[in-house]
């Protein structure tokens, strides 16, 4: 991964236009070719960037500022960085890493409801805990009511990021003839609305869960009103 840190301006063309006017910013340039612009604070997702498969190419403009352009393979998006002045510019070799490992109330939050599947959905029954995939394991494999698969992929909160995952599932599971049909639930202790509406655009079903009341903390009958 190269990191630099550098006073630069940013332009983005293609499907939409964005323009950052001159700033110093942090540049990541990562292996598998994607380049993300951050800021310092704001959010933690890049103020712009593009996704691989993309080319990146270095160049000196004809008033002597240092230009890179990235190019996206599959369109004409563009995405021009204008750079001003180079604070800091350095590699690393970060390796292969291991991937995301669940946190205890997400991996706790997997076991209850793999427990009460009913919760997910009326007459929801088990089939398997980590379901392997050739690109990963869904957290729940179901079967409803009725036989059919069900995929479910369970997060503390949900967003965007986690809707693409189950889709990624799915495509995959629906190529199984012992599976599919194969639909998918997205179950959450929350759902962002960005996540809602991408995941019933694509026919999968959003259950918000309690993480306390699966517990059985919350108990009603211990309430006063």
């Amino acid at each position: 991964m190269r990191v630099v840190i550098a006073r630069c301006q940013v332009d983005y063309a293609g499907r939409l236009t964005a323009h950052l006017p001159m700033a110093t910013r942090v540049i990541m340039v990562k292996a598998d070719g994607s380049v993300l612009v951050h800021s310092d604070g704001g959010s933690y997702k890049p103020l712009n960037w593009m996704s691989p498969p993309c080319t990146l190419r270095e160049e000196v403009a004809e008033d002597g500022v240092t230009e890179w352009t990235v190019s996206a393979a599959k369109s004409d998006d563009t995405l021009r960085i204008r750079i001003e002045e180079i604070f800091h510019d350095t590699s690393h070799d970060l390796g292969i890493d291991p991937g995301l490992r669940k946190d205890g109330v997400e991996k706790h939050l997997q076991e209850l409801l793999a427990e009460h599947t009913t919760t997910l959905g009326e007459g929801m029954s088990l089939v398997r805990r980590e379901y392997m995939t050739a690109i990963g394991p869904v957290d729940l494999l179901c079967r409803d009511a009725a036989g059919a698969a069900v995929a479910v992929e369970i997060k503390r909160r949900g967003e965007i990021d986690g809707v693409e995952q189950l889709t990624r599932y799915l495509e995959l599971m629906n190529r199984d003839p012992q599976l599919r049909p194969v639909r998918g639930v997205f179950a959450a202790q929350e759902i962002k609305p960005q996540a809602r509406v991408l995941a019933e655009d694509r026919g999968i079903r959003c259950v918000v869960v309690d993480y306390d009341e699966l517990r059985g903390i919350d108990d009603p009958s211990l309430r006063l009103f």
